[in-house]
């Protein structure tokens, strides 16, 4: 059985969680929490598998909650949040905080018939994933790959200086893209393209770019088609919802071409793009997430002469496409995404350095 904590402060939405979770015979729903304290000691001592999180709550909020839970006893999250703006950025300070992955609430339109069978789906999902206390708490060594020696930066030559960042992440993924570009000083000049696995509505989605903005201080936005790359200097470029990000002929295109990996967008779709555009003028990173999306495309990256990352274990939320890149060879560096980023800055010319 997969025991289940709901935190609701709504009777009906509690009532509606409760009645859908039932409807699945290894579900089991074995506390319910009003506000964020409550839920806190609920974890404490019912130590349940999953924990769904609802974010505007009394007394304490969602992501206080989160912040306590996964400080304290640490447990998978998914959070159930609606499309209200202000909640959507609390939802992704919870995804930043340790949170696993968010599910819309109900829509009271056509869009519900499902709902319950999706509910189900995603807590089975994250019942799956392991989470941890801090990075450093990793250390049991189950399935660990071991770092390449880390050694200095190729220096750029004329031909082969920066000239564009390919970022692929999935669950964990707010807070890996949010250290990384943190950690780029304001004159880091190569555009930054990025593939980001949102598992949400497109409202939640849209409302990413919004909220990534606000934490590093960068220029966000998604993609137009047939935008010149050379006209996106300094600013992150995301995939739209739905929708492939990829490099042709010196221009960002758009595409809703098949998924890959059931992924669309699809971090092997964009890196494979950027490997025959760019080839050694261009760096991609691979970070935390599900699946292997993103390991296949590093590795064309890495054999086309880029300098290619994959985030280290004791740093992802879920260690899987990092390590599918880092089993196949595709990572020439391992690093967690700040000294990702201090690695990037060396590749840039010297004069365009900051």
């Amino acid at each position: 059985m997969i025991r289940v904590l709901l935190v609701e402060d709504s009777a009906t939405m509690r009532h509606h969680l409760r009645e859908s979770l039932a409807a699945d015979p290894e579900l089991q729903v074995v506390g319910e929490a009003t506000d964020g304290g409550q839920a806190v000691e609920l974890v404490a001592r019912l130590r349940p598998d999953v924990i769904t999180m609802d974010m505007m709550l009394p007394t304490m909020t969602g992501l206080v909650a989160t912040e306590h839970i996964m400080a304290e006893h640490p447990t998978p999250i998914l959070v159930v949040s609606s499309a209200d703006r202000r909640e959507l950025f609390s939802t992704y300070n919870a995804l930043a905080a340790g949170a696993v992955d968010v599910l819309e609430k109900p829509r009271g339109d056509g869009t519900d018939a499902d709902w319950g069978r999706r509910l189900c789906a995603a807590v089975r999902l994250v019942s799956r994933i392991r989470v941890i206390t801090h990075p450093r708490a990793r250390l049991d060594g189950r399935g660990r790959v071991s770092p390449e020696p880390v050694a200095p930066a190729p220096a750029p030559s004329l031909t082969d200086a920066l000239r564009v960042v390919a970022l692929g992440a999935s669950t964990g993924g707010p807070g890996a893209l949010t250290e990384l570009l943190r950690a780029l000083p304001v004159g880091f000049l190569p555009p930054v393209l990025c593939v980001q696995h949102i598992a949400a509505s497109e409202p939640f989605a849209v409302a990413f770019s919004d909220w990534l903005a606000g934490q590093t201080g960068r220029d966000v936005s998604y993609a137009r088609d047939r935008t010149p790359v050379a006209a996106l200097s300094g600013r992150v470029v995301l995939a739209p919802p739905d929708r492939h990000l990829l490099v042709r002929d010196g221009m960002v295109r758009v595409s809703d071409g098949p998924p890959r990996h059931s992924c669309r967008p699809s971090v092997d779709v964009l890196f494979e793009s950027v490997a025959a555009e760019y080839g050694a003028s261009a760096a991609g990173c691979l970070l935390t997430g599900m699946g292997r999306d993103g390991a296949g495309g590093l590795l064309t990256m890495r054999s086309r002469g880029a300098v290619t990352f994959a985030q280290d274990e004791a740093s992802c939320v879920v260690y899987g496409m990092p390590r599918e890149a880092a089993l196949i060879g595709a990572a020439a560096y391992i690093l967690p995404p700040a000294r990702m980023a201090a690695r990037l800055v060396e590749l840039q010319p010297t004069g365009s350095r900051r």
